[in-house]
């Protein structure tokens, strides 16, 4: 099991701010997902369903969009859930296919809105720990570029490199990939995040997993809170 702990300048910058931490080992990330695929269109029909009427502004106004919009403004960016919704809702989009550790992580989050990386756990380097960005630091993104980041991002790192912003998304060292066999999923809540739906979207993940891998491990279920 990863051990991971928040350092005191995400505890600082980032009070009433809650990380999700679930760590899933024993799977396999190439079979056939049936069941995951019924569950991915059933995530669909329900967004289709009970957000049909919804414009923009109300999607807005849903208290965990809200908590994550209001994060995002204080860089000016949009938050990119959001839009990823809007297409399946309103635009007709299906969940793509992708890997089932992948597909399982997206089904949660597009039908709670809670932003969650998918890191191959074997890939990371302890110490791993939640943190914040800092002014001129760069991490290399999953297409091979280097970005130099906003400072003041919650971040996590590894002994190595910085592994991942909320803004930024992953780095390219730690991503999910067909060979995983061992995945660390974890959920950024910004304040205004309830723990609870923090645990149930974890508890859905793992859900989502154990469809179609029932052999599957839970290795680490648990909350971190500034």
């Amino acid at each position: 099991m990863i051990h991971i702990t928040g350092t005191a300048d995400w505890h600082a910058a980032h009070p009433g701010a809650i990380i999700g931490l679930l760590e899933v080992s024993g799977v396999n990330n190439t079979i056939d997902c049936p069941m995951l695929t019924q569950r991915k269109r059933e995530v669909e029909a329900y967004l289709r369903k009970d957000f049909a009427s919804f414009s923009r502004k109300d999607l807005l106004n849903h208290p965990i969009m809200a908590a994550y919009t209001c994060y995002y403004k204080r860089f000016d960016k949009t938050y990119h859930v959001l839009l990823q919704v809007e297409s399946i809702f309103s635009g007709g989009r299906n969940l793509p296919d992708v890997s089932p550790l992948v597909d399982a992580n997206f089904t949660a989050e597009i039908a709670t809105f809670l932003l969650t990386a998918g890191h191959d756990a074997d890939n990371l380097v302890d110490p791993v720990v939640i943190d914040v960005s800092h002014q001129g630091e760069s991490m290399t993104l999953l297409n091979g570029a280097s970005k130099t980041i906003r400072a003041g991002d919650m971040a996590m790192r590894d002994s190595q490199r910085l592994c991942c912003t909320i803004l930024y998304g992953q780095d390219n060292h730690s991503p999910i990939t067909k060979a995983t066999r061992h995945v660390l999923y974890v959920t950024y809540a910004p304040p205004g995040v309830p723990a609870n739906a923090v645990t149930n979207h974890m508890q859905l993940i793992a859900e989502n997993i154990r469809l179609d891998n029932q052999n599957a491990i839970e290795e680490q279920c648990q909350l971190l809170m500034a």
